[in-house]
């Protein structure tokens, strides 16, 4: 039996990738951004370990999140899945200053790396869109390019799958890798998609839980438990380096 966090796990993939480790008998800590997503979480998951509150668009909220779900922790799996879309015609800010876009997807899953207990192993949920993913070191926050939502998330699943590698390269102990999860039938993915959203959750799943070669090899990159060629830049040590020192400097939090 492993204890394991899922971010953003009241619905979706989510909440998927949730009942299904539940129902193989682990401990899982499900994350709700809002206390009204808790009261559903709380009836979806009776049999869940705990329930976590915090947003993931705050440098103090998550913080605080990190410090709740360290409580109900040491993790065997942490699995990096909350995230937002690209469906916004105009750059918002966090109170923080920040885009709202790359805090959500990418300072929070940082922060909570840096300030939680490492697990045994940590995946990082990215999308097939990394492969259209920038690197722009000197623009990650949107605030001198035309705003493009859809290209603004695409830059933040590349700095997911950039992450992903980097813990494993810095952490030889973790076992981590990304996963593009497909195509899938949720509200971000909308009703066209063609994949039902239980397939979408088997690969973190397996990676969870599994003791195969194959899921047990850390710094991949996949997709219905196959390793990809992943975008170019996700493989630049310097490119990888530069993006944790900006999120060091941004959160003011460094990873151990």
């Amino acid at each position: 039996m492993a204890r394991i966090f899922v971010t953003g796990s009241t619905r979706g993939i989510g909440a998927h990738t949730a009942r299904q480790l539940i129902d193989l008998e682990h401990e899982v800590v499900v994350h709700a951004r809002n206390r009204a997503r808790e009261q559903g979480a709380r009836a979806q998951f009776p049999d869940a370990h705990g329930i976590v509150v915090g947003a993931l668009d705050s440098l103090d909220s998550t913080c605080a999140l990190a410090s709740r779900a360290s409580a109900l922790g040491p993790y065997d799996v942490i699995v990096h899945n909350a995230a937002i879309g690209g469906g916004v015609s105009e750059r918002a800010l966090t109170d923080d200053g920040f885009e709202r876009i790359f805090h959500t997807n990418v300072i929070a899953p940082y922060m909570l790396t840096a300030l939680m207990e490492l697990p045994r192993r940590m995946i990082f949920l990215t999308s097939g869109l990394e492969a259209r993913g920038t690197w722009s070191a000197d623009d990650l926050q949107w605030s001198t390019r035309p705003w493009d939502g859809m290209q603004a998330y695409s830059d933040s699943k590349l700095h997911d799958l950039m992450l992903a590698l980097e813990v494993a390269a810095r952490y030889p102990q973790v076992i981590s890798n990304a996963v593009d999860p497909g195509w899938i039938k949720t509200d971000m993915g909308g009703p066209n998609a063609p994949d039902p959203v239980e397939l979408g959750a088997e690969t973190q799943v397996w990676l969870a839980t599994s003791d195969d070669a194959d899921a047990t090899t850390s710094g991949l990159y996949l997709k219905r438990r196959k390793a990809l060629d992943p975008n170019p830049a996700a493989l630049d040590l310097d490119s990888r380096s530069a993006l944790v020192n900006e999120l060091a400097r941004l959160s003011g939090v460094h990873l151990p």
